[in-house]
């Protein structure tokens, strides 16, 4: 049902978009640095991603995750630490970071500021560079639009809750700036629409400013909206997909298929670890229901959950790379053993029939 290969990374690398940077298909995510994983064990899985292939670290400002006052930029800290206790680190991944959008209950960023300003850009950059202890950002992008979407779990957008911000040309603007001084390589986007990778991608034309590379949105079995027009978008205009969150928060893992979340059995994950992650979407009883019907369709095949998840995404032709995020060097290992998998047209038939009766429930 499916065919399985030793998973060699070094040789599989990707292109972002129109930009030089060359990555692995496999990004290590970093948002549980500083909060379920302390910096020691950090630097172990960011030593064994190098070994294991991976060249693509992604992370934030605002991570830590769940997003608290006292991890705030935690994690940007620990990786600045990594590459400064040795400098040939820094030289061997592709780096990607991102300035958070207008907040969203969080205001020890900006203090709160609900625009995302020209000001606000250099700035986090500024500090981003600081903390990264790096000269230059690989691919700096934008976490959340600067305007009302149906991101986050959302599905609908809502006129009545349009209202002025910043405009994209001010936001291009700044980061072209930063691209010009050779702070930032290459811009993307992240939790963006199709109407905004196309209005980001004609005012970078029409006022000669760096082009947008990625665009960094959730991808998974339970959540399948890049595939609502999105993918056309992309792959017309040549920008590069980062699949996030492909294991659903853990939901495709196999480890919530029992009934219940909460934090009695921290020992599974962020959503039974932390009460804030459970009015998320992964968390929803549709979601949770769906997932354990896909884990139970990959133990039907012969496959654990994961890696049936993650070969979806690693495999999709939709997909540059995928970000996973782990907290042992065990997981990591199944990740990346993951990337040798090739699901059979049997079983994605199959996977297609699922998606069709629980319509994506973590959208």
């Amino acid at each position: 049902m499916s065919t399985t290969s030793v998973p060699d990374l070094q040789d599989a690398r990707v292109r972002l978009g129109d930009s030089a940077l060359e990555v692995s298909p496999i990004c290590l995510g970093t948002m549980t640095f500083g909060e379920q994983v302390d910096e020691a064990a950090a630097h172990r899985l960011l030593d064994h991603a190098l070994e294991r292939g991976i060249n693509f670290l992604d992370t934030a400002e605002m991570y830590a995750v769940p997003a608290r006052a006292e991890t705030y930029g935690a994690t940007e800290t620990i990786l600045g630490r990594w590459f400064a206790a040795d400098r040939s680190r820094r030289r061997r991944v592709v780096l990607a970071t991102k300035v958070a959008g207008p907040s969203r209950g969080m205001p020890w960023i900006r203090d709160g500021a609900q625009d995302l300003r020209p000001e606000h850009i250099r700035q986090a950059c500024e500090d981003s560079l600081r903390r990264l202890q790096t000269d230059v950002i690989d691919l700096y992008q934008i976490h959340w639009p600067n305007r009302h979407v149906p991101a986050f779990g959302g599905i609908y957008f809502d006129p009545a809750k349009d209202k002025p911000q910043t405009s994209i040309d001010a936001q291009l603007q700044a980061l072209g700036e930063l691209v010009q001084q050779g702070k930032v390589r290459a811009i993307g986007l992240s939790n963006e629409t199709p109407w905004g990778v196309m209005k980001f991608l004609q005012r970078a034309e029409a006022l000669g400013l760096p082009r947008v590379a990625t665009v960094q949105n959730p991808y998974a079995l339970v959540n399948r909206s890049v595939d609502n027009g999105l993918d056309e978008v992309l792959y017309r205009s040549g920008v590069s997909l980062l699949a996030y969150s492909p294991l659903g928060f853990g939901t495709l893992t196999g480890k919530y298929d029992e009934p219940g979340l909460d934090a009695a059995r921290p020992e599974l994950g962020r959503l039974a670890r932390f009460a804030v992650m459970r009015l998320q979407r992964w968390a929803r009883e549709e979601t949770l229901d769906a997932a354990r019907r896909y884990n139970a369709l990959a133990r039907e095949h012969g496959l654990t959950p994961t890696r049936m998840a993650l070969a979806f995404c690693y495999r999709n032709w939709r997909v540059a790379s995928t970000i996973i995020g782990v907290t042992t060097v065990a997981q990591l290992d199944e990740n990346v053993d993951a990337w040798g998998t090739t699901l059979s047209p049997e079983l994605l038939d199959a996977i297609h029939a699922l998606r069709w009766r629980h319509r994506d429930p973590a959208q």
